[in-house]
């Protein structure tokens, strides 16, 4: 009996470790999008994380959600800097998340200020 439970647990662990690898390493798409960075914030109660929006329309109907990875400092730095402006984001969309990396399944690794379509100079 002993035996049997040692075996089930480390089998259940085995497969949540596979699961989570697949879930954090195997990427479903990845793209660039780009529209005004609306919002991005820390938030949280017991599990904070990095959330953020992008207005991709004039009338802010469509919304881009996104997460950001608490080890990418790099880049929640620059969308700090760069809020309310025009950006072009790219990222990587995963089969799920998790609730400890964020609430959506797109996480962005990379941020750079973009001209305005809207604007014409």
């Amino acid at each position: 009996m002993k035996k049997f439970l040692i075996i089930s647990v480390v089998a259940i662990i085995a497969l949540f470790s596979m699961y989570y690898a697949f879930v954090y390493y195997v990427p479903y798409s990845d793209g660039v999008r780009s529209g005004e960075l609306i919002k991005i914030s820390h938030k949280g109660v017991l599990i904070k994380t990095w959330e953020g929006e992008i207005s991709q329309g004039i009338s802010g109907a469509q919304i881009f959600t996104f997460s950001v990875l608490d080890k990418d400092q790099e880049v929640i730095d620059k969308l700090q800097e760069y809020q309310g402006q025009y950006v072009k984001v790219n990222y990587v969309e995963r089969y799920k998340t998790f609730a400890w990396l964020g609430d959506t399944r797109y996480f962005i690794t990379d941020v750079k200020p973009e001209r305005s379509p809207h604007f014409r100079n």
